[in-house]
């Protein structure tokens, strides 16, 4: 009877800690603030701000750039373009250097950022999705459900497993560090989880739906794919795949 009664008792605190976790977790929609025009030629993989200037990472064999955007009009002001054998992905800059990752290509590029000249090409013992920075390290993800932490010199010094509900949340993509949060497109979805770098909890989901208008959709029009914040001013923009516009957005509790 004892280890019947243990038993259940183990069940109820498992129970109780699922739904203390599911409790936790805080769900946003996004109101849009403002909209610029985007490249509808550009297929999203990286997006970020630095010095209050907005760079793309775009993807697709045959058409890999990475980008200077002139916000006003959406067209590059500077454009890097890189072989058809790689498939760009994630971007970002920590200290004087750019790193941009490929897809399947197992290789990485570093660019002297103040005058996107190139420096070296490292191996990269991983799938590339999203990259960003908390000013540290390297922070990526490999479309598993799991996000490293890296040197400069794409050394590991750790990982965490993401968990939605205590369950592995995969296909974490682009991603954005704000406020000491991780952001992260999850793929195929109009979904945003905001996870904590220290243990991968999601604390937050954001729900982009129907950010983009269907007026605005065409055949080409693919996945919500690109999170920037502007450190300077505080604002946080979305956009996608193949999408013509650029969404300055803020959350909203449901």
């Amino acid at each position: 009877m004892r280890r019947i009664l243990t038993i259940f008792a183990v069940m109820a605190a498992v129970s109780f800690s699922c739904l203390e976790i599911s409790a936790q977790v805080k769900q946003y929609r996004v109101r849009v603030l403002g909209q610029y025009p985007h490249d509808v030629s550009s297929y999203t993989q990286g997006l970020f701000f630095k010095d209050g200037q907005l760079y793309e990472s775009t993807g697709q064999y045959g058409s890999s750039t990475f980008r200077k955007v002139d916000m006003e009009t959406g067209k590059p002001l500077r454009k890097l373009d890189f072989s058809k054998k790689y498939f760009v992905e994630g971007s970002t800059v920590l200290g004087n250097d750019l790193y941009i990752l490929t897809w399947t290509e197992r290789v990485a590029f570093i660019y002297d950022f103040s005058t996107l000249s190139y420096k070296s090409t490292v191996s990269y013992p991983r799938q590339g999705w999203g990259l960003t920075t908390d000013g540290k390290s390297l922070i990526a993800s490999d479309g598993s459900s799991k996000l490293y932490f890296m040197t400069p010199e794409f050394r590991v010094t750790g990982t965490v497993n993401v968990r939605l509900h205590g369950k592995p949340l995969k296909y974490l993509n682009e991603l954005e560090w704000i406020d000491g949060k991780i952001w992260a497109n999850v793929y195929t979805t109009n979904m945003i989880a905001i996870i904590n770098p220290v243990n991968g909890n999601v604390e937050a989901v954001v729900d982009c739906t129907g950010l983009l208008p269907d007026d605005a959709r065409t055949s080409d029009t693919d996945v919500l794919n690109g999170i920037a914040y502007d450190d300077m001013t505080g604002k946080i923009y979305l956009t996608g795949k193949n999408w013509p516009l650029l969404f300055e957005v803020a959350l909203e509790e449901k």
